[in-house]
């Protein structure tokens, strides 16, 4: 792509864009220019391709493009250890559409990562050369912690800044991150928070090798009997306990919520809002009570797999998905019970986002 930083740093680098007979051509850097500058941030997962552009705002940032789209890039990665040709292809496609929107907005300062399914795939560095080649985006593979905090700076903002401790999780397709984060030293929740000043918040964290694609292959996900998903949960909890063990001292602090951000906990939020289609304005930033989580999941595991698939909250591509991510919710929630939980339809893309803004300085410049 031209003309585009795509790190997450401050410094201009040169993007590869192509001439007319598809040799390489010299890009010029391009610096980007707070309040003036477009960002956006690209999440490669194992189940999804999500993108957000952006412009920065006084009050944070403004979204003017989105795009997501169900991949499955790790299909099957879990008994083969490798990228299928058909997930690549996928994935391939949803890449071309994200390349088209960010030319189409102008964009000037870009980050683009992968995570789990190109992390342990044998041929992810291979595949991320394939993006490079045919859709001209380069990608970076981030480590588990540099996902786990970026997950967390973008939807720390909807901690009580009352709570002494809140355990925030992001159930993706290959893993699944949880944190523990205290309180802000403030006594309050930014707007805008600084990465930096997550990491000073985290005490203890850990990403589970796990996510619902994983989960769903391992114990099945269409028909998902009483006895599998208890199975589920409890395969879950085994890989939690040492992260249980390290935040236990915490976790006895007198006031304390769940923050999750993923398909997984809005799909609990849709179905128990009654939502007819999914709805963002609606669930984003919502808190939900402990008997109401407890009900939707039970709708959830009551549903058949017709049923799931014709829910608007949930359609085809994640039908068999669903239940395996409320499994990996349940083990996380009754290692710490919580009476509050709250829901985020935000997280890694918001993170980076948040990260390149505030490295280049943009709500310093406002005045």
């Amino acid at each position: 792509m031209s003309n585009i930083d795509a790190t997450g740093g401050g410094a201009p680098v040169e993007a590869e864009r192509r001439n007319e007979q598809g040799k390489p051509a010299q890009a010029e850097p391009v610096y980007a220019r707070p309040f003036g500058a477009t960002y956006a941030a690209l999440d490669l997962g194992t189940n999804n391709c999500r993108l957000l552009v952006a412009r920065p705002a006084r009050d944070g940032f403004r979204i003017v493009d989105a795009f997501s789209r169900i991949v499955r890039l790790g299909e099957g990665l879990s008994q083969t250890g490798r990228l299928s040709e058909n997930a690549m292809q996928r994935t391939l496609g949803a890449l071309d559409v994200c390349r088209d929107k960010m030319e189409a907005r102008g964009v000037s300062r870009a980050r683009l990562i992968a995570t789990e399914a190109c992390r342990s795939a044998g041929n992810g560095e291979e595949f991320l050369a394939r993006v490079r080649h045919e859709i001209g985006l380069t990608l970076e593979i981030v480590d588990r912690q540099t996902e786990a905090h970026l997950a967390a700076g973008g939807c720390a903002s909807l901690a009580d800044p009352q709570a002494e401790g809140i355990v925030l999780f992001d159930i993706g397709g290959g893993s699944s991150e949880v944190v523990w984060l205290a309180r802000d030293s403030a006594g309050a929740a930014p707007t805008r928070t600084p990465l930096a000043d997550i990491r000073g918040r985290v005490r203890h964290w850990t990403s589970l090798q796990l996510g619902v694609v994983t989960l769903a292959e391992k114990f099945g996900g269409m028909d998902v009997s009483p006895q599998a998903y208890e199975d589920m949960v409890s395969h879950v909890t085994w890989q939690l306990r040492p992260f249980i063990e390290s935040a236990a001292r915490e976790a006895r602090c007198g006031r304390f919520h769940l923050l999750g951000t993923s398909g997984t906990v809005t799909t609990i939020a849709g179905i128990h809002l009654g939502l007819a289609r999914y709805d963002r304005r609606r669930v984003d930033g919502i808190w939900m009570e402990a008997d109401d989580v407890a009900a939707a999941i039970t709708r959830l595991r009551g549903m058949t797999y017709a049923a799931r698939v014709a829910n608007g909250c949930i359609g085809t591509e994640r039908a068999d998905l669903v239940l395996a991510g409320c499994a990996i919710f349940d083990a996380i929630w009754r290692a710490f019970p919580s009476r509050r939980i709250r829901i985020a339809d935000r997280g890694l893309r918001e993170g980076i986002l948040m990260q390149m803004m505030n490295s280049d300085r943009v709500w310093n410049n406002a005045s």
